[in-house]
């Protein structure tokens, strides 16, 4: 087994504190607009190398794939980016998966990598899918098996956000209320609640009640992450994107 590619997944206004980690920059500066069109975000701090990130925030359903598949190759020419990371939400939609079996053609052609969000998996060729590492249910092993068995193992890469929620019970949806750090160590004091390990979801909780209806708050930290990175090293996922808006004051303890 290859070692693990760590891939840190930067806004441009964190590009100075992340580079010092020595590791490839995943740029999340790049949405899909009206046109649709490649927007980059207007920073003093224009991204270059590594991976640029494309979200489909401003998607509208119009307009022609080619173009923006031609804009978002331009792009990777003159910033010198080596690859695409489409990180497309919801469910695919006919006018992004043209976009994405473009890119999917051309990519490889040029050299350059590219990374599709699941929904896109079909779509995108041989690109690697993102497998996001928060679970509310089943396991994470279970989560990169069923992953790997689709995709092929060598084609999964995991991406890493710290996650802290609060699901109210019972949550029959699987979504619980997203909590700052602020407020998950406020809520862990007010309620003196234990806290567990679950080594199915690689994920700390704790347990409270609050006016007879209860509550279960699931969530990570340098150590639960470093459980997920473990077990997809262990199962051969190869790239890992680690994202720095959740996990940037971890790195020390993830990459030091």
């Amino acid at each position: 087994m290859g070692a693990q590619q760590m891939i840190i997944a930067v806004e441009p206004q964190q590009i100075g504190t992340a580079g010092r980690w020595g590791k490839p920059l995943a740029h999340i500066a790049y949405r899909v607009g009206e046109g649709p069109h490649l927007f980059r975000a207007n920073t003093p701090v224009a991204p270059r190398e590594g991976l640029m990130v494309v979200d489909d925030g401003g998607w509208r359903g119009e307009g022609d794939g080619e173009t923006l598949c031609n804009e978002i190759l331009r792009e990777c020419a003159a910033r010198h980016f080596s690859g695409v990371v489409c990180r497309f939400q919801g469910k695919a939609v006919p006018g992004l998966e043209d976009v994405v079996a473009r890119l999917g053609e051309t990519c490889g052609r040029r050299g350059l990598s590219l990374y599709v969000s699941e929904p896109y998996a079909q779509s995108g060729g041989g690109a690697k899918v993102l497998i996001p590492s928060a679970l509310s249910g089943g396991t994470l092993r279970g989560r990169l098996e069923d992953a790997g068995n689709r995709f092929g193992f060598g084609r999964v890469a995991l991406w890493v956000d710290r996650s802290a929620e609060d699901f109210l019970l019972p949550a029959p949806s699987g979504a619980g209320t997203p909590l700052t750090m602020a407020e998950l160590n406020r809520r862990r004091e007010e309620q003196g609640a234990g806290v567990f390990f679950s080594s199915e979801l690689c994920a700390h909780y704790f347990s409270y009640m609050v006016g007879g209806q209860g509550h279960f708050v699931l969530f990570d930290d340098a150590g639960s992450i470093r459980e997920k990175l473990r077990l997809a090293g262990e199962m051969g996922v190869g790239t890992v994107f680690l994202a720095h808006d959740t996990t940037g004051e971890l790195l020390g303890e993830l990459l030091g």
